[in-house]
C-alpha cells in the first residue's frame, strides 16, 4: 500500500478479503470455480456478481446519491489491487465498475442513471463496452458499426469482437458511426446503451482465450437493431470525445492491476524459493535466485511509486492521456517480464496449470494488448514529448 493512503483507505483494504485463495475475494467456492474457468458452465456467474454487489465491491467510486457506494478513486483502486493480491483474475468487475459505469454517470440522462446504476452496483445488471471490431482494434476511427436515424429511433448494424463481459452482459455500451460524412470520424461517433434481449442484438460464441478464463469474452452482432432515442448515451456525434475523456482511467486501472499482480507474483515466488529444495538447500540460498529476487523487488517498488503517483494525480482530476499511457505501457510490460522470471524460478512446476503462477503468467499476456496496445501507448507518449516546447 502506498504511504500516502489514508487510514480510511487502509480500512477499505483490510475489509476486502485477502486470504490466499480466489474464493476469499468475492464469495466462497463460486469465485474459485470461476477462476479455473468452469463457472460459465455451472451457473455460478450471477451468484458471484450479486455476492460482490452485496459486499460493496461494485460501483465503489460511483456517487452514493445516484446508487453507487460513494468511495473515491483511490478506494476503488485498492479494491482491484486486493482482487489481484489473491490472483483472482476474473470476473470483469473492474471493467463493469470503473469503465462502463462512469460513462453512464458522466454522460447519461437522469433516466439512464436511475435505470442502470443501482442495479449495476448491486451486481444485478452486468455491463460491457463494445469498441473493438474484426477490422478495428486500437484504431477507434476505423470502426464500421453504424447507427442511422429513422424518425426518432436509431437503427444499429454491425459487429464487435473481444468484448469482455459480452456474453453475460445485461447492457452494453456500443460505439457506432452516426455521421459518416463528418470531417473526421472523431466528429461522427456516438455511444448507445443496448440491452440484452433487444430484437436484432445477438451474442456470438464465447471466445476461448489462453488466459483470463474467468472473464467471458464474446462476439456481438447487431442486425437492424431498433433503438429508441433514449438509448443514445450523451449527445449524438460526441462519442469519440467521451471515449478520450474516459480512456485514461481505463489505462490507469490496467496499470494498477498489472502492478498489483506483479507484487503478488513476487511474493508467491519469494515464498516458493524459501521452501523448494535443490542441491541439498532451499533455492533461496542460491546467489542467482537471490540476485533475481533483488532485481524484481526493486522493479516492483519503482512500479508502485509510479502507479501511486498517477493515482494521486488522478484523484485530483489531473491525469492526462500521456501519463496514463506511460503507466499502462510500463506496468504491463513489467508484469510480463516478471511473470516470466517468476515462472522460471518455479521450474517445471511453474508450467503446471495447478500452480497459480502459471495462471498469472498467461493472464499477464493480454495486458499489453487491450486498452490500447502498448505500441499505441508509445505513440501517444511520443506525440506529447515532441509537441512540448
Amino acid at each position: 500500500m502506498g504511504e500516502g493512503r489514508s487510514g480510511q483507505q487502509g480500512a477499505i483494504s483490510s475489509a476486502v478479503p485477502t486470504a490466499p485463495n480466489t474464493a476469499a475475494f468475492a464469495t466462497t467456492g463460486a469465485a474459485a470455480a470461476i477462476n479455473v474457468g468452469i463457472a460459465a458452465r455451472s451457473g455460478y456467474i450471477p451468484l458471484v456478481w450479486e455476492k460482490a454487489g452485496a459486499q460493496g465491491l461494485l460501483g465503489v467510486n460511483t456517487p452514493a446519491e445516484v446508487g453507487g457506494v460513494g468511495g473515491d478513486r483511490l478506494s476503488t483502486a485498492i479494491t482491484w489491487e486486493e482482487q489481484m493480491y489473491v490472483n483472482c483474475s476474473g470476473p470483469g468487475f473492474a471493467l463493469h465498475s470503473d469503465i462502463v459505469m462512469p460513462y453512464i454517470t458522466h454522460y447519461g440522462s437522469r433516466e439512464q442513471v436511475e435505470k442502470f446504476i443501482p442495479r449495476m452496483t448491486a451486481g444485478k445488471c452486468i455491463g460491457a463496452i463494445a469498441m473493438t471490431e474484426p477490422g478495428a482494434g486500437s484504431d477507434l476511427q476505423g470502426i464500421r458499426t453504424n447507427a442511422k436515424q429513422n424518425g426518432s429511433d436509431w437503427i444499429l448494424n454491425g459487429s464487435k469482437v473481444f468484448i469482455t463481459n459480452g456474453w453475460m452482459c445485461d447492457v452494453v455500451i456500443v460505439v457506432a458511426i452516426t455521421n459518416p460524412v463528418a470531417k473526421t470520424m472523431a466528429h461522427g461517433i456516438s455511444l448507445f446503451l443496448v440491452e440484452t434481449g433487444t430484437p436484432g442484438f445477438k451474442k456470438g460464441r464465447k471466445l476461448e482465450k489462453i488466459g483470463f478464463k474467468a472473464q467471458d469474452t464474446a462476439e456481438l452482432f447487431f442486425d437492424d437493431v431498433r433503438l429508441p432515442a433514449s438509448a443514445l448515451l450523451g449527445e449524438a456525434n460526441k462519442g469519440f470525445y467521451y471515449l478520450m475523456q474516459e480512456l485514461p482511467q481505463e489505462r490507469l486501472i490496467i496499470a494498477d492491476m498489472a502492478q498489483a499482480s506483479t507484487e503478488w507474483m513476487f511474493e508467491e515466488t519469494r515464498q516458493y524459493v524459501r521452501q523448494r529444495k535443490a542441491f541439498n538447500k532451499t533455492l533461496s540460498y542460491l546467489q542467482t535466485i537471490q540476485h533475481k529476487l533483488a532485481e524484481i523487488k526493486t522493479e516492483v517498488c519503482i512500479g508502485r511509486a509510479f502507479v501511486d503517483t498517477c493515482l494521486d494525480i488522478h484523484s485530483k482530476k489531473g491525469l492526462d492521456s500521456h501519463m496514463a499511457s506511460m503507466a499502462k505501457y510500463w506496468c504491463s510490460d513489467q508484469q510480463n517480464k516478471i511473470a516470466t522470471q517468476c515462472l522460471q524460478m518455479h521450474g517445471g512446476w511453474g508450467y503446471m496449470w495447478e500452480y497459480p503462477i502459471a495462471r498469472a503468467f498467461v493472464d499477464a499476456r493480454v495486458q499489453p494488448i487491450y486498452g490500447g496496445s502498448n505500441e499505441i501507448m508509445k505513440e501517444l507518449i511520443a506525440r506529447k514529448i515532441v509537441a512540448d516546447k
